[in-house]
C-alpha cells in the first residue's frame, strides 16, 4: 500500500466567501545527505523520545549505519536512509547491521557515543550525561542493549518490501518499521511532512518483548515514575495512573481501556498496587475527583504547571479503581520480577506471568486480597 502524502494552505476567509484549501506543491531535498544532516540536528524529525548516539557508523564488516539511536529503555534503534539502494537491499542491509548491533557491548555503545559528541561538539560529552539529561534516568537503570529497533527512511517503498516488513513485524516479532518524508514549497517556504507505515509504539512494544515469548496474559504492567511530575500518594488517594514529559512515555497510555487490571511498579521501588481502569486516557487539566480539578487539590506537585504544558509533553491520566495499593515506603520487590521504562506495556515473558502470580502470592494475606 502506497503512502502518500499531501499539505494544504487554507487561505482566510472572507466575508463574502469561505475559507478555501490550497494544496502546496511537492518539492525534492538535495538529496537524502540533507535528510539525514536535519535529523542530526533535530531528532524529533523522526522521534523526539530518541537520543542520537552514533552516526555512519563503522561496523567490522567494514560498512557504515546512518544513524545509531537509544529510547529510554536502552533499546538500540538503527536507522538507515535508502539513499540509491533498491527497496529490498535497504531491508536487507538494515537486517545485516542489527545482527552486528546485537553483538555489542556496554562500552561499544559509549564510545560510539562518545565519537558522536566530538565530531558534533554536542554539550554533554558522556553517554552517561546525555542519557540522563535526555530521560530524567540514570543510564545504570536501564539493561543497554537488550532490545533493537530497526527503521528505514525512504520516500516510498515498492509493496513487496512493505509485505516483507509487515511479514516480519507480524509472523517473527522482529522490531521492524519505516517512515516516509515528503517536501512540499509554498513560495519561498518550504515543508517536510513525516509518515509511519506502522504505529512506531507496535515496534517500540515487538522490541521490548523479543526472545522467549508466551500469550499475554491480559494484565498491563505500568511504570509510574514518581519524581517532580507525579506524586504515588495522590494516585492513590485520587484514583489514577500518569504519565508525560514526553509522547514515548505518555503515547501509551492509550493501550488502556475501561476495564482494564494494571499492575503499577515504581522504578527503583518496586510494585506498589493493582487497580481497574475505569476510563480513557485525557489531559491532566480534564481529570476532575468529585468535580473539583486536579489542578485545584494541595499536593506537591505543581499541576496547574503541567497542564500548561504543550500536547507533546504535559501529563496525561488514566482514571483507576484501586483493588489494592500500598504506600511507596511499603513496595514490593525481589529479584526476578518484570520491570520496564515503557509507561504501559503488554509483556509476553515468562517473568511477567511470574511477576502477576508472586504479587497475588504477596499481597493474598492483605486485608483487600488479590485474586
Amino acid at each position: 500500500m502506497a503512502i502518500q502524502q499531501g499539505i494544504w494552505r487554507i487561505n482566510p476567509a472572507t466575508s463574502s466567501e469561505i475559507a478555501t484549501p490550497q494544496r502546496l506543491s511537492t518539492a525534492r531535498l538535495d538529496d537524502e545527505n540533507q535528510l539525514e544532516e536535519l535529523i542530526v540536528q533535530d531528532v524529533s524529525i523522526l522521534n523526539g523520545d530518541w537520543l542520537l548516539i552514533g552516526r555512519q557508523v563503522r561496523t567490522a564488516f567494514d560498512k557504515r549505519i546512518d544513524l545509531l539511536a537509544l529510547d529510554a529503555n536502552g533499546s538500540v534503534i538503527i536507522i538507515e536512509l535508502k539513499r540509491d539502494k533498491t527497496p529490498r537491499d535497504v531491508v536487507a542491509q538494515t537486517i545485516d547491521y542489527a545482527s552486528w548491533v546485537e553483538t555489542l557491548e556496554d562500552s561499544d555503545l559509549v564510545d560510539c557515543y562518545v565519537d558522536f559528541a566530538t565530531r558534533h561538539q554536542l554539550p554533554n560529552s558522556s553517554l552517561d550525561t546525555a542519557f540522563l539529561a535526555k530521560f530524567g534516568l540514570p543510564l545504570s537503570d536501564v539493561e543497554l542493549n537488550e532490545s533493537h529497533q530497526m527503521v528505514i527512511v525512504a520516500s516510498e517503498l515498492d509493496a513487496s518490501t512493505e509485505r516483507i516488513i509487515n511479514y516480519l513485524n507480524d509472523r517473527h516479532g522482529v522490531g521492524i518499521n519505516a517512515v516516509f518524508f515528503s517536501a512540499f514549497s509554498d513560495g519561498d517556504q518550504r515543508y517536510l511532512s513525516r509518515a509511519w507505515m506502522i504505529d512506531p509504539q507496535e515496534t517500540q512494544h515487538l522490541a521490548t518483548t523479543r526472545g522467549v515469548r508466551e500469550p499475554w496474559n491480559g494484565e498491563f504492567y505500568v511504570s509510574f515514575g514518581a519524581d517532580h511530575r507525579r506524586d504515588w500518594d495522590d494516585a492513590r488517594r485520587y484514583g489514577f495512573i500518569s504519565a508525560g514529559g514526553g509522547t514515548w512515555y505518555s503515547n501509551t497510555l492509550n493501550m488502556l481501556s475501561e476495564g482494564d487490571r494494571v499492575w503499577v511498579n515504581i522504578p527503583r521501588t518496586g510494585y506498589v498496587g493493582v487497580g481497574i481502569v475505569t476510563g480513557e486516557r485525557m489531559p491532566l487539566a480534564d481529570f476532575t475527583i468529585d468535580g473539583t480539578p486536579l489542578t485545584e487539590l494541595d499536593s506537591p506537585v505543581n499541576y496547574k504547571a503541567l497542564a500548561a504544558e504543550p500536547d507533546d509533553t504535559t501529563e496525561y491520566v488514566v482514571p483507576v479503581r484501586w483493588e489494592h495499593s500500598v504506600p511507596a515506603s511499603q513496595a514490593f520487590t525481589e529479584t526476578g520480577l518484570f520491570g520496564n521504562q515503557n509507561s504501559v506495556c503488554k509483556p509476553t515473558t515468562a517473568k511477567w506471568s511470574h511477576t502477576v502470580e508472586r504479587l497475588k502470592q504477596v499481597w493474598a494475606t492483605t486485608q483487600n486480597p488479590v485474586t
